[in-house]
C-alpha cells in the first residue's frame, strides 16, 4: 500500500470518473479488484475517486496500492447506517406513504419508484431525520405496514431482522453524499448500482455499468445456497405458491435495483454478447447495450514456459476459494483423476479468507479423500511463478462471466477446462464470426460434474500433441481477441465520449444538503 496516497476517505473532489464498486476492490485481490486497477492504471490521463461499498468499517488491509490518478476515495458502508437508539420519535405524516413507496421500490424497482420513493424520504426527513427513524419505534411500525403488504403469512419476527439488514443497506445508499464527477461508472447492480442510478438522476451527468457476472444471478445463488436465510414458510411440493418467503423477498430486492439501474445507466456494458440476453430480460434495453470484452498483457504471460511433459501432471483451480466457484467439485475430480494419475499434482491458487468456513469444508473433504499429498492450498501468489509448472488449467465455477484466469492461462498456451458458464465456451471454442477458426482451446464441462472434470483433464494429461496444439489454439485466440490495449482503447474512447457529453436536467437529490451520521463522523 503506498504510504503516500493511503486508503482513507478524502476530501471530495471533482474528477473525470468515480468508480462505485460493492464488495471488492480495494481489499479482495484478483477478480473485478484486479480488473479495476487495471482500468485506472490503464488510462493515466483520467481522473478517477472511488467509492468503495462495504458492509462495516473492519481491519481489512488494501491489496492494492492507489494508483496516482486517483483523487479520492469514499467509503459506504452498508450496515452502519442510523442513528443513536431512540425510545420515542416523533411519527411522520408520511409513514403509509413511505412503507408503501418501500415496499414498491424493493418489488418492482425503477428509476419511476426510485423517484418516488426518493421524493418521499425527502418529505420524511424535513420532519425527522431518517437517520432517527430507522433506529426508534417508528421503524418497527413501518415494518409492520410493509409486512402486512408484502407477507403476512410467515414469521414476522424474522421478516423485520431481514428488513431492517436489507432496508438499512437501501437508505446507506441513498443518503450518501455523491461525489463530483463528470461521469459515474458503477461495476455492477445491487446497492452499487443504485448509487450510480442516483448520480443519473441528481446530477444530470452520464452514469455507465460494467457488468462482469450478471449480479442479480450470483446473490440468487448466494441466497439459495446460504444458511443464515431461515425459511418461514413449508411449501410443500407445490411449485407455483404465490407467497413470499425470505430469500424471495432479498431475490426481488436485487432484481428490483438492477432494474432501476438498467433503466437508469447510459449505456450498460458486458463482457461478451450473451450476457446482454440476461440483462435485457431484467430490463435493459438493447439500444443501450455495449460489449467489451476483457483483455490482458500478452507480453506478461506469452513469453512464459510451457510445463514439459515429463513434468508431474499438474492441474490447477486459479480463484477464491469460495462456493460459487465450487471448489468442492475440483476436489472430487482429483479424487477421480488419481485413480489414473497417481502422482498427479492439483493446485488450488487464490485467496483463502473470503469464506473461511468454506475454506475449513474444502480442507476437511481433502483430509476425508485422501488427497493431501495431491492437493496444495496456495493461498494468493503471483500466477507467473506458477504457469509454467502446469498442464492444465481447470475453472469449476457456478457462475461466470469472462474469467481473467482463463484468458491468462490461453495467454500462457494452456489448454483449459472450465464448466459452461459465462464466456467460457466462446472463449474455449471460438465465436460463431471467427475466421479462420483457430480450434479448440480445452474442454467444457457441465456445472457440478467432477467425472466430466476428471475425464476432460485426464484426456489432455494422456496426450501431450492435443494438450500442446490446444494449448496453442487458445494463445492465438486470446491475441486476437482479448488483450488489454484493445480494452484500455475502448474505454479511452467511451470516457472520453462520455465526458464531452452535455448533462440532462438535475433532479432534486432525496436528502438535500445533508450527510449520513456516518460520514458526518468523517467515517
Amino acid at each position: 500500500m503506498s504510504a503516500a496516497k493511503p486508503w482513507v476517505a478524502t476530501p471530495r473532489r471533482t474528477t473525470d470518473v468515480c468508480i462505485i464498486v460493492e464488495g471488492c476492490y480495494p481489499f479482495v485481490p484478483g477478480g473485478v479488484s484486479g480488473w479495476i486497477d487495471w482500468l485506472i492504471r490503464s488510462q493515466p490521463d483520467t481522473s478517477f475517486s472511488i467509492v468503495s461499498l462495504w458492509p462495516a468499517p473492519d481491519s481489512a488491509e488494501a491489496r492494492y496500492a492507489m494508483p496516482p490518478n486517483v483523487l479520492g476515495f469514499h467509503p459506504l458502508y452498508l450496515q452502519s447506517y442510523g442513528d443513536t437508539p431512540r425510545q420515542s420519535v416523533r411519527t411522520p405524516r408520511e409513514i403509509d406513504a413511505l412503507a408503501h413507496s418501500l415496499q414498491t421500490f424493493i418489488t418492482q424497482g425503477g428509476a419511476e419508484p426510485l423517484a418516488k420513493l426518493s421524493n418521499v424520504i425527502a418529505r420524511v426527513d424535513a420532519e425527522v431525520p431518517l437517520s432517527r427513524v430507522f433506529n426508534s419505534p417508528v421503524a418497527w411500525d413501518i415494518a409492520q405496514r410493509m409486512y402486512r403488504e408484502a407477507m403476512p403469512y410467515g414469521s414476522f419476527l424474522h421478516y423485520f431482522w431481514a428488513w431492517r439488514a436489507l432496508l438499512g443497506g437501501l437508505f446507506a445508499t441513498l443518503e450518501f453524499p455523491l461525489p463530483n464527477a463528470n461521469v459515474y461508472h458503477t461495476i455492477s447492480t445491487g446497492y452499487a448500482g443504485l448509487l450510480a442510478a442516483r448520480a443519473a438522476r441528481e446530477t444530470g451527468r452520464p452514469s455507465i455499468l460494467t457488468e462482469h457476472g450478471i449480479y442479480t444471478n450470483e446473490r440468487r445463488i448466494e441466497l439459495l445456497m446460504a444458511d443464515w436465510v431461515v425459511d418461514t414458510l413449508d411449501r410443500g411440493h407445490v411449485l407455483d405458491d404465490p407467497r413470499l418467503d425470505l430469500r424471495d423477498m432479498w431475490i426481488s430486492a436485487f432484481e428490483a435495483y438492477a432494474k432501476t439501474c438498467y433503466e437508469a445507466c447510459d449505456l450498460v456494458i458486458t463482457l461478451y454478447g450473451d450476457n446482454q440476453k440476461v440483462q435485457q430480460t431484467l430490463g435493459a434495453v438493447p439500444n443501450k447495450s455495449r460489449v467489451i470484452a476483457n483483455g490482458i498483457d500478452i507480453a506478461r504471460f506469452g513469453g512464459l514456459a510451457r510445463a514439459p511433459d515429463a513434468a508431474r501432471p499438474t492441474m490447477a483451480l486459479i480463484g477464491r476459494v469460495v462456493p460459487i466457484k465450487d471448489v468442492k467439485a475440483y476436489i472430487a475430480a482429483a479424487k477421480m483423476l488419481r485413480e489414473t494419475v497417481p502422482d498427479l499434482q492439483a493446485y488450488i491458487l487464490g485467496p483463502l479468507d473470503e469464506d473461511p468456513e468454506y475454506t475449513a469444508e474444502c480442507k476437511a473433504l481433502v483430509t476425508e479423500l485422501g488427497l493431501e499429498s495431491c492437493i496444495e492450498f496456495t493461498g494468493p501468489v503471483n500466477i507467473t511463478l506458477y504457469l509454467p509448472q502446469i498442464h492444465v488449467v481447470v475453472l469449476t465455477s457456478l457462475s461466470e462471466s469472462q474469467p481473467l484466469t482463463l484468458l491468462e492461462a490461453g495467454a500462457a498456451g494452456i489448454p483449459f477446462v472450465a464448466t459452461n458458464v459465462g464466456s467460457c465456451r466462446e472463449i474455449i471454442e471460438g465465436r460463431a464470426d471467427e475466421v479462420p477458426s483457430f480450434g479448440p482451446g480445452g474442454i467444457v464441462t457441465g456445472l457440478v460434474a467432477p467425472s466430466e472434470i476428471a475425464a476432460a483433464v485426464g484426456e489432455l494429461l494422456a496426450d501431450h500433441d492435443k494438450r500442446r496444439i490446444w494449448g496453442e489454439n487458445l494463445r492465438q485466440r486470446v491475441q486476437r481477441y482479448y488483450t488489454s490495449e484493445q480494452a484500455a482503447a475502448a474505454y479511452r474512447e467511451l470516457y472520453q465520449s462520455l465526458r464531452e457529453a452535455p448533462g440532462r436536467q438535475r433532479e432534486q437529490p432525496a436528502i438535500a444538503g445533508r450527510a449520513p451520521a456516518m460520514a458526518r463522523a468523517g467515517v
